[in-house]
């Protein structure tokens, strides 16, 4: 077997490389093997044979507690810590009590700080604006901290009537207006968690070429955490970045020394020069702007809860979760579980109607992290040619004017005939 390695700061992949994966749950079973079929075609049809992929499956979800009685076994995690790349489906949560969400889980014990997800149009799929093609943004979310760092207490416990009492006592706080029947919870938000996403962020930007990145917080009203995460995100910006972008603090100091004109020039060399705007907006003037000008936006990095509900209405903007790829990443290790974004959706499970591109597109990911990306692009314009023919799953398909719903092993056998 052979294994991705960090060196010098560099993923080193050998030509044939062992990927752990997680099936999944639901409809997991169906989805996986699909996609598995095409990046095999596409790797073979890119390299001439010369790379491979060698699938090792690893247990988690409702299959590894059916096989271990553990919903998720340490030998999952070993193999994920120890050849640094895997992909998952969908897993089921479990209900009433143990790990509070499988998903955090593995993001959290890898310390994937990254959650990567790009959102794209495919022309021939329907969208519910009139100008999807306009939507082309990269969310970077943190994954670590905020309200999923899972630090609260339920109202009515012994542990909750501890904390408000400390807030009462120790910390002065009097504006809990119903302090026996409230639950509790903290938010966690550091300048380190902020800075390694924003960095990742910006060399994302610089990488790919792209022309901004947007800071988006409600620091307006949390001004110590989500006003934190914008001021922090600034000042790295400015720092660590200098020269190679141009932030809005910047143009806002320059306009007030030296007037608005002066301030436009400045901005405007920047962009002259290649460098990355830096810029912020509230939350929920982001989500109005995404529908008004999604022109306007490029990379965005934002909190956990924020890049929760920005992730999933701008991927409802080009045609739904469905085509919606994910990636947890952390640059410093190396370590990148890619997933399906959606849930088990055991209603349809073995029916042979789910649609497998959140998956496949999150496969396309993978292969650009390990630097195949001759490979993913294949599988892309694949995509692109049974879009724009009409050709698609039936949750597509069905909107589509000249729509031929497909199911899911069919479309998986189509997306390889395009290759």
């Amino acid at each position: 077997m052979s294994k991705v390695y960090m060196q010098d700061g560099r993923l080193v992949v050998p030509d044939c490389v062992t990927i752990p994966f997680i099936e999944g749950d639901g409809v997991g079973a169906e989805i996986t093997p699909v996609c598995q079929k095409i990046v095999n075609r596409a790797v073979e049809l890119a390299y001439g044979g010369k790379r491979s992929i060698e699938w090792m499956e690893v247990l988690a979800g409702g299959k590894a507690f059916e096989k271990t009685g553990e919903w998720l076994p340490e030998a999952t995690m070993d193999a994920f810590r120890e050849y640094l790349v895997g992909i998952k489906g969908p897993l089921t949560t479990p209900v009433g009590g143990g790990i509070r969400s499988l998903n955090v889980a593995l993001r959290q014990t890898l310390d994937l700080y990254v959650c990567l997800r790009p959102v794209r149009w495919f022309k021939g799929v329907v969208s519910p604006i009139k100008e999807p093609q306009k939507v082309d943004m990269h969310i970077f979310r943190e994954n670590t901290e905020d309200i999923y760092a899972g630090i609260e207490w339920e109202q009515g416990t012994p542990e909750a009537k501890k904390f408000y009492a400390f807030l009462r006592d120790e910390m002065g706080v009097t504006k809990v207006r119903f302090p026996e029947t409230s639950s509790f919870g903290v938010k966690p938000v550091s300048v380190e968690g902020t800075q390694r996403l924003v960095r990742a962020a910006i060399l994302y930007a610089l990488e790919h070429k792209l022309p901004s990145v947007t800071l988006v917080h409600k620091g307006n009203i949390m001004k110590f955490t989500e006003g934190g995460f914008k001021r922090w995100g600034y000042e790295l910006a400015e720092t660590e970045f200098a020269g190679k972008t141009f932030t809005m603090n910047q143009y806002d100091k320059i306009k007030k020394e030296l007037g608005e004109e002066s301030a436009k020039a400045a901005m405007a060399e920047a962009i002259n020069k290649g460098q990355v705007i830096i810029k912020d907006c509230i939350a929920d003037a982001f989500l109005q702007n995404t529908l008004l000008i999604p022109e306007e936006y490029s990379v965005i990095a934002t909190l956990n809860l924020n890049g929760d509900y920005v992730s999933d209405q701008l991927a409802a903007m080009v045609g739904g979760i469905g085509i919606a790829p994910g990636a947890n990443i952390n640059y410093l290790s190396g370590h990148a579980i890619f997933e399906a974004t959606h849930g088990t959706a055991p209603n349809i499970a073995g029916k042979n109607i789910v649609n497998p591109c959140s998956l496949l597109l999150s496969s396309v990911m993978m292969l650009e992290y390990l630097g195949w990306k001759e490979a993913g692009q294949l599988i892309t314009n694949a995509l692109e040619q049974a879009f724009a023919a009409g050709e698609a799953t039936n949750d597509l398909a069905r909107f589509m004017p000249n729509g031929n719903a497909l199911g899911t092993a069919e479309f998986g056998d189509r997306v390889i005939d395009y290759l």
